[in-house]
């Protein structure tokens, strides 16, 4: 399956213009924030970010790390530390860590600050940008802050694309956020990135093939998280060692999702199985792990 994400329309016309108000706007900020999936660090991270961005400072924030192995995140934060990459695990949704944030920012624009005392410009508002896929928390994210002391609020909603425009806020003393909308790119080098950002839901399901994914998300899962996986839907050892689509039947059945002459409704119940994975409740996953 992974070999057909290159036949999807990734890049639809709104994420062309998203991306140009990008580059537009990135003389305006000090530091740019980007988010990415702590389940999925790799694949999260949109390659045509480091020209876009061009040498603008930026501070990475591994979100939704609430959903991802904590033992995993810390593998990453220490991989970006050695790649001398700034970088925090966070979840604007239970507000883990976000504390740090606004002094991790500081912290990285220090001798620009300095410079800006120096010059009589105490007090200078800093002016960041928050980029990322689409459904990567930034709109969680921003009202996150803003609940601490800002003004305003983006739109918070479980699906790509809900933020179109830039658009500004105000957050606490001294900072100002842009938040832009999340930007896909062309087309993937590795195919299994389209089947990963597909598993978190960075893509609309309308144009995917949920049944398939849903065993790819199973024999994912059976190898990395098989304890997991079996807690959730009470799978015996000899059932998790089923082929995929046994699996996905069973646990159907187990369910009670069933079609009329009582036979397994497995479309809904691959629907069902990508909902919990991306809800946490089958466990917390990290699905791509430090080389």
């Amino acid at each position: 399956m992974a070999e057909e994400y290159s036949k999807v329309q990734w890049f639809p016309g709104h994420m062309a213009k998203a991306r140009r108000k990008i580059e537009e706007s990135i003389s305006k900020v000090d530091l740019v924030l980007e988010l990415c999936d702590a389940r999925i660090p790799r694949s999260s991270r949109n390659p045509l970010l480091s020209r876009m961005l061009r040498s603008k400072p930026r501070l990475l924030l591994l979100n939704k790390s609430d959903l991802a192995d904590p033992a995993e995140t810390s593998r990453w934060l220490a991989y970006y530390e050695k790649k001398n990459v700034p970088a925090l695990a966070i979840d604007a949704k239970s507000g883990k860590n976000l504390k740090k944030l606004l002094p991790a920012a500081r912290a990285i624009l220090s001798e620009k600050i300095a410079a800006w005392e120096r010059r009589g410009m105490t007090g200078r508002s800093i002016r960041i940008m928050v980029v990322g896929i689409p459904n990567v928390g930034k709109s969680a994210l921003i009202n996150a802050l803003c609940r601490g002391g800002g003004a305003g609020k983006a739109e918070v909603r479980d699906q790509p694309g809900v933020t179109r425009e830039n658009r500004w806020f105000t957050v606490g003393k001294g900072f100002e956020l842009l938040d832009t909308p999340g930007v896909l790119w062309h087309k993937f080098e590795d195919p299994r990135q389209g089947e990963s950002l597909a598993f978190t839901g960075a893509v609309n399901d309308e144009i995917l093939d949920t049944y398939e994914l849903s065993l790819h998300l199973l024999k994912k899962l059976r190898s990395l998280a098989p304890k997991k996986l079996a807690e959730r839907y009470k799978l015996s050892e000899e059932e998790l060692a089923l082929s995929e689509e046994e699996l996905l039947r069973t646990v159907a059945l187990r369910r009670g999702m069933l079609i009329s002459g009582g036979e397994a409704d497995t479309e809904r119940c691959a629907l069902m199985l990508l909902d919990e994975f991306r809800g946490g409740k089958i466990g917390a996953v990290t699905l791509e792990q430090v080389e």
